[in-house]
């Protein structure tokens, strides 16, 4: 059991907040007449959405079997990191922690409130040197340790999060972006050990709704409140909240994504040991593969005027592509041009 006390780690002026209380939301009518919000009265969408998004948690609540009070829902995981490095992290004197290479925003958003960004530089296989860890959080500064477990870009899942968790007097947020698709346990099951815990999940990925952008941050009530207090009123449409809400009615559908996009990865997998322009292709646990060329700029370059946009990793990861999994047809098109080069 991790016994750090959560308030020590907040930036003083967040504490002193109140947060912004929608009356409507925290309180029961039944036919109300709506006229203390200057919205229009006409339109199907004229009102403001719930600004607890209740209805939202409570299904989460039920899915992930965890109470809502330890549920955020932000406009997609990227406000929810720009939340919690506000909340930790002041300005101009304290610092982040990530893995390098790993999810470019964490070091932006922190870049923006003008915080310090440390990087664990991960060895040949991608994983973190626990030693090198150790080392640098004697660095009183850091606040916030993310983890991207499966890692972006680099596909692979972090071992022993717990290590980090009992060796950090600070946050852990474990990005559980790509958790689906990994047949790793999720980090929600050490939540009740670790008060310092914060794991990411998202909708844009194994659920396929990205054009919502929502995200989901569960953690500690204490958390899970300054969360609430720092986000804007309305930060989830509710469009967005509907959407997720139906989907959430159908896990079926879920199930269904992530066993045909993971049946092509194997067959995509299987496909690159034949061509002989990759060099390399790491272990998986995402959605997605890391690839190294023998000859990046020719291959990339081909496959722009085919207009298969991938993503470029070099110079940071030398020689290096992330292809994420498509469909059979999209696929097909992909190794065809591969192994014509």
């Amino acid at each position: 059991m991790n016994t750090i006390s959560i308030n020590t780690l907040v930036r003083e002026n967040i504490l002193k907040l109140k947060p912004y209380i929608s009356f409507r939301d925290h309180n029961e009518f039944n036919e109300p007449t709506y006229l203390d919000a200057n919205e229009s009265p006409f339109g199907k969408w004229n009102r403001y959405p719930d600004s607890t998004q209740k209805k939202l948690k409570n299904s989460l609540a039920e899915l992930r079997n965890i109470s809502p009070a330890k549920i955020a829902i932000g406009n997609g995981s990227d406000e929810l990191i720009d939340l919690i490095i506000k909340i930790f992290c002041e300005p101009k004197k304290d610092a982040i922690l990530m893995m390098n290479p790993s999810f470019a925003m964490y070091g932006f958003y922190a870049a923006i409130n003008e915080n310090r960004v440390l990087q664990l530089d991960l060895d040949e296989n991608f994983e973190i040197v626990k030693e090198d860890f150790l080392q640098t959080v004697k660095e009183e500064s850091i606040k916030v340790f993310f983890l991207c477990s499966p890692n972006n870009p680099t596909g692979n899942s972090t071992e022993d999060i717990e290590f980090y968790l009992q060796n950090f007097n600070g946050i852990v947020v474990v990005d559980e972006a790509y958790i689906e698709f990994s047949g790793k346990k999720s980090s929600l099951e050490l939540l009740a050990q670790y008060p310092n815990l914060i794991v990411l999940q998202t909708f844009s990925k194994a659920w396929g709704i990205a054009g919502a952008r929502v995200g989901v941050a569960y953690a500690s009530e204490e958390i899970i409140q300054l969360i609430n207090t720092v986000k804007a009123p309305y930060n989830v449409n509710a469009l967005s909240q509907e959407l997720i809400l139906n989907a959430l009615e159908d896990e079926k559908k879920l199930k269904d994504n992530v066993r045909n996009i993971i049946a092509e990865r194997t067959w995509l997998k299987e496909q690159f040991e034949d061509i002989k322009c990759i060099a390399k292709v790491f272990p998986t646990d995402a959605n997605f593969f890391l690839i190294k060329l023998d000859d990046i700029d020719e291959v990339y370059t081909k496959m722009l005027e085919q207009e298969i946009l991938t993503s470029r990793r070099d110079p940071a990861i030398p020689g290096c592509i992330r292809i994420n999994v498509g469909t059979r047809k999209e696929n097909e098109k992909l190794i065809t041009l591969l192994k014509n080069i």
